[in-house]
Parts: C-alpha cells; sequence; structure tokens
C-alpha cells in the first residue's frame, strides 16, 4: 500500500500546524512528525483505524493528540487516501 494525501487533507494538516506553531513552534514541530509517522503506518496497517462514520471510511485517532485521520482504502489501487485530518472538536461527519 501507498499513502495518498488528498488536497483537503493537506489543508488540513497545514491549518492544524500552522495555528499550533504560533503558540508552540516545538510542539507543532513534534505534532506533524506524529501525524507523518502515523500515517506512514498505514501502509503496514491499513485498517489500523477504526470503521468510520461515513460508509467506506475510516478514522485513526492520532496517539496522545485530539487529532484524528479520516482515510479510505483503495484496494484495487493498493492505496490508504487520507480524507481529511481533523481536531475532535470538529464536527464530524459535516452535516448536510
Amino acid at each position: 500500500m501507498i499513502v495518498r494525501w488528498l488536497a483537503q487533507a493537506l489543508v488540513d494538516r497545514e491549518r492544524q500546524i500552522r495555528h499550533i506553531f504560533t503558540q508552540n513552534p516545538t510542539a507543532a514541530i513534534v505534532l506533524d512528525d506524529v501525524i507523518r509517522h502515523q500515517a506512514k503506518m498505514l501502509v503496514d496497517h491499513p485498517e489500523a483505524g477504526r470503521a468510520g462514520r461515513l460508509e467506506g471510511t475510516r478514522e485513526l485517532v492520532i496517539p496522545r493528540t485530539a487529532f484524528l485521520l479520516i482515510y479510505r482504502l483503495d484496494r484495487h489501487a493498493r492505496r490508504v487516501e487520507i480524507l481529511r485530518l481533523l481536531h475532535g472538536a470538529q464536527r464530524w461527519p459535516p452535516k448536510s
């Protein structure tokens, strides 16, 4: 499997890290490393996250953080697609 960050997930990640960076640059760097490590872990353990609240998705809680990776598996392409990086306080799934 390979891990692919979709555009919205990259935007989410940049916003979250920038926000934390303004308050604590060191914590932001450490958090980004933890997030990247957990995403890479999905290469070998794509079903590590729980079944998602939206059909066809999975949700991985990032340990020791308030963040959640929302992803889906494309078994045919042997790919993990990261859809969103959300803070636990954010509404998910969004109301239609």
